[in-house]
């Protein structure tokens, strides 16, 4: 298999391929693992009953689904990668802002993830953790590589072994008895209730600067429904399982979230710990690829605007080779404080990622309706301007407005105290930025140049592309 040669550029049409329903078993291999399954079982740790926890589950992933699978179309429509499609909205340097703080986003969510990875690894007795975490890391570095088909074939392949192994996993804990009274619903706690559906819809929510770096081969012509229901459907299969079932182990597990791998593999007895295991880190793997692929496009579209930089497979091995070292060095220094530290301030960094999908998602379907001058994204003076301030403001404010709604263990806001600790900065930032975007950009016309254009810009876009 050939190792991908393309970056940040246009797909031209001649390699565009495949079907949408891909896209299915992208979004579900890559959520079948162990950090959902984790964050499922906070509901119940936070005071919630089962039944409330699983509720909180399913409608806090309905929602955060759709913004994420709302991005899918994006990318046989623009043959480019999710980032760089900000540029339409902050500028060709404006758009550096988010990106940078979405390169942060990846790392650190990459070496905190290989931490699990890690840990699953060292048990099956591949050295100890530190050395776990520098293999699994190696095989990641290695699929970010060959990138996109690749990824493609691993998640499906995953998808078949993954779906097996947790329907067993599933009849074998459904079938142990709760302790009495587990199922109750009871009156919930509003505010705990509500917090809980933010950090499910987060969880996909977070998915938004990926999405496309996964659709952008396939044909232009493809049905944005397609797409939609194929990562929508996919995504949340695989995360309300996994998250569900983590809130049931925490039931039927004291302490899971504490010990989740060993928990998981006591499940099963002792002969099968090692399967468990082994599952364990191809899930890890097949979910934390992502962050290496993604932080390499994004660096790429970062530097692009002031280097020659090219997107050569040289230049993919030396970006993606230092993203990982750095992930890796996290990953095996990120003990006690530092880690819970870290994990706070990446909660941080959704709270500027989740007004950057409403500005997004904004002007592609409802301002310019999907119709952008692709070739103008890699002109710094072109159209997008080298910085878009109307935007920049908008995006500002919207994170602004969003800090007295917080509740988390770093910060309370006033307004989320005075609800009782309920969390809704997740929803002022949707609606915030959406609303003043919108209005902010309602008048601009679409070129009517642009319309049933096409692919008119390739010829550009490969021009431009040759000259850097």
């Amino acid at each position: 298999m050939k190792v991908e040669d393309k970056s940040i550029t246009h797909i031209p049409a001649e390699e565009r391929y495949g079907k949408p329903s891909k896209l299915f078993f992208t979004w579900f291999g890559s959520n079948m693992q162990l950090t959902p399954m984790v964050t499922g079982a906070l509901g119940v740790v936070l005071g919630l009953s089962l039944p409330w926890t699983l509720i909180a589950i399913v409608v806090g992933n309905l929602i955060g689904g759709v913004f994420m699978a709302t991005h899918s179309a994006q990318g046989p429509k623009l043959g480019i990668p999710q980032m760089i499609q900000s540029r339409a909205q902050f500028g060709v340097i404006g758009a550096i802002f988010p990106l940078l703080l979405v390169i942060l986003m990846y790392t650190g969510f990459f070496g905190m993830t290989s931490v699990l990875g890690g840990e699953a690894l060292a048990e099956l007795g591949v050295g100890n953790q530190n050395l776990a975490i520098i293999i699994i890391n190696i095989v990641m570095l290695v699929l970010a590589i060959y990138g996109y088909r690749l990824i493609h074939r691993v998640e499906k392949a995953l998808s078949v072994i993954f779906f097996v192994f947790y329907l067993v996993l599933t009849i074998v804990v459904l079938s142990r008895t709760l302790p009495e009274g587990a199922f109750t619903f009871g009156i919930p706690n509003v505010p705990v209730f509500m917090l809980c559906v933010g950090i499910y819809a987060s969880w996909l929510l977070a998915f938004a600067p990926y999405v496309a770096d996964y659709s952008r081969y396939l044909p232009e012509a493809t049905r944005p429904s397609r797409t939609f229901w194929a990562t929508y459907l996919g995504s949340n299969a695989a995360v309300i399982w996994m998250m569900c079932l983590g809130a049931y182990l925490a039931v039927l597990i004291p302490g899971f979230d504490q010990s989740s791998s060993a928990s998981l593999a006591g499940v099963l007895g002792t002969d099968p710990a090692p399967l468990v295991y082994l599952i364990i880190v191809l899930g890890i793997i097949g979910a934390n690829v992502f962050n290496l692929y993604g932080a390499f496009l994004s660096i790429v579209t970062t530097l692009e605007p002031f280097t020659t930089i090219r997107g050569t497979i040289r230049t993919k091995v030396i970006i993606t080779s230092s993203v990982c070292l750095v992930g890796t060095l996290l990953g095996i220094f990120a003990h006690g404080d530092f880690l819970a530290n870290f994990s706070s301030f990446l909660g941080i960094l959704l709270n500027f990622m989740i007004p950057w999908t409403a500005i997004n998602l904004v002007d592609f379907y409802f301002i310019k309706k999907g119709q952008y001058d692709v070739a103008e994204l890699f002109k710094v003076n072109g159209r997008y301007r080298a910085v878009n301030w109307s935007t920049i403001l908008v995006f500002v404010l919207s994170v602004i407005v969003q800090i007295p709604f917080i509740s988390a263990a770093y910060y309370t806001g006033p307004i989320a105290e005075a609800l009782g600790g309920v969390d809704l900065a997740w929803v002022v930032g949707i609606v915030v930025p959406a609303t003043l975007y919108f209005l902010a950009n309602r008048k601009h016309a679409i070129d009517a140049s642009l319309k049933d254009a096409g692919n008119r810009p390739i010829d550009e876009i490969d021009d431009l592309q040759g000259a850097r």
